[in-house]
């Protein structure tokens, strides 16, 4: 092994160790939740696209204004109290079972502030990383914490479904909180120390979210790569809020074969992790956001043909190779946005593009539970299918297929790239 590698750089095996549970339980509580909503408290698909849509609104309300203060802060020291917040709202959760008082708005509203917390976390998280390990370890840290996801994505699913089954879904969510605090702990063992942000005092909110918002849009490869992901996570949104329902009242599937499905998908994202450096170096980054896709996106279509019996395996192979394709496109598309940003910028640049790619899901959300109840689970399903597979056309048909690598150095606001 390299002596250059991340693997002895010993803050980033604590960032990596912190984010790894912080997904394991996040990824526990994306199945947790949501069978909780809808076994427990017998939620309908509207109610469960409104649950999916509160947790990630946060991103539409705070995602713009959220960029500037992250540039204004010791990003270390915000993800450190977003962890706290997160762990501390969902510990109401089980305390309100075993009070006899749990209810779905509750359970809205603490999905909601968990989504506020978590606003700043990712966001933050992504700015941190180029100060931590230096922009030319960029793509070794990304794939790594992808190959964290995934295996999050892997096993998540799987412990929340198997805990529910056991202890009860109101105990199950104690697992989210718990994957927070190991987060927080982790992060408090980073010895680096992070400089504090040069503070313009005469600094305006809006003109800085405006200056974000440029260097995004007037970059042709970022803009065809926000709105891919965009186009992506709007049938996402609306995917998650009928997954559940699908898997269980669809394929009459008990809680913990409900996880077992879902974690046996995140297998090819592990493989895309594990893969994705060599890959990107071997065809080229520029090639790595639009040809993997372009191969494994489309087994999507996949997931609404699967059925009780033998096609039940339809549904987790769908997953496993078009998430593959997923984590090999995030790894080269999010190193490229750190690498070009300057640092200054940083924040806002991941504020600016969280704010559109991820105020879809909140969208998607509400249009998959409306579909659901209008045209049926396995309808909606075809419609996320074909949505999520056309997104990629962006990026097929915009100035990155012609190039084979991007730029990996911070470029002027308003300078193309592509």
């Amino acid at each position: 092994m390299r002596r250059d590698s991340l693997f002895f750089h010993a803050d980033f095996r604590r960032l990596w160790a912190g984010d790894t549970a912080s997904q394991v339980g996040a990824f526990a509580g994306h199945t947790v939740i949501p069978l909780l909503a809808a076994t427990v408290l017998a939620a309908t698909p509207f109610q469960m696209g409104l649950l999916t849509a509160a947790e990630t609104v946060a991103f539409l309300i705070i995602g713009l204004p959220a960029g500037v203060w992250v540039d204004r802060l010791r990003r270390r020291s915000l993800m450190l109290r977003a962890d706290f917040v997160r762990a501390a709202l969902l510990f109401t959760v089980p305390l309100a079972w075993w009070a006899g008082v749990l209810s779905l708005t509750q359970l809205i509203v603490v999905a909601t502030l968990v989504g506020v917390a978590t606003v700043f976390f990712d966001v933050a998280y992504q700015s941190y990383l180029p100060s931590l390990v230096g922009r030319e370890q960029l793509l070794e840290g990304n794939a790594k914490l992808q190959a964290s996801q995934s295996v999050a994505f892997l096993t998540g699913p799987g412990i929340g479904g198997g805990l529910v089954q056991l202890a009860g879904a109101a105990n199950a969510v104690l697992m989210t909180g718990v994957g927070f605090l190991t987060s927080a702990l982790c992060l408090l063992r980073i010895r680096t120390v992070e400089e504090v942000p040069e503070r313009q005092e005469d600094a305006k909110l809006l003109p800085q979210i405006a200056e974000g918002l440029r260097f995004v849009f007037t970059d042709a490869a970022l803009r065809s790569i926000v709105a891919c992901t965009a186009t992506a996570n709007l049938f996402n949104g609306a995917f998650t809020a009928v997954e559940i329902l699908f898997l269980n009242r669809e394929l009459g599937l008990s809680p913990a074969a409900v996880g077992l499905v879902l974690a046996t998908g995140g297998v090819g994202g592990i493989i895309g992790a594990i893969v994705a450096g060599r890959i990107t170096r071997r065809i080229g980054q520029a090639r790595s956001i639009w040809f993997v896709p372009l191969l494994t996106w489309p087994f999507q279509l996949l997931l609404p043909l699967a059925a009780p019996g033998w096609r039940i395996v339809l549904f987790p192979a769908a997953l496993a190779i078009a998430g593959f394709g997923i984590i090999v496109y995030n790894v080269a598309q999010v190193s490229y946005r750190q690498a070009v940003c300057p640092d200054r910028l940083l924040g806002r640049m991941n504020a600016s593009v969280r704010f559109v790619v991820w105020g879809m899901l909140p969208l998607g959300g509400l249009i998959g539970g409306v579909l659901g109840e209008a045209i049926g689970i396995r309808g909606t399903l075809w419609f996320v299918a074909v949505g999520e597979t056309a997104a990629l056309l962006w990026v097929v048909f915009s100035p990155i297929r012609k190039l084979r690598d991007l730029p990996k150095e911070p470029v002027a606001v308003g300078q193309k790239t592509a």
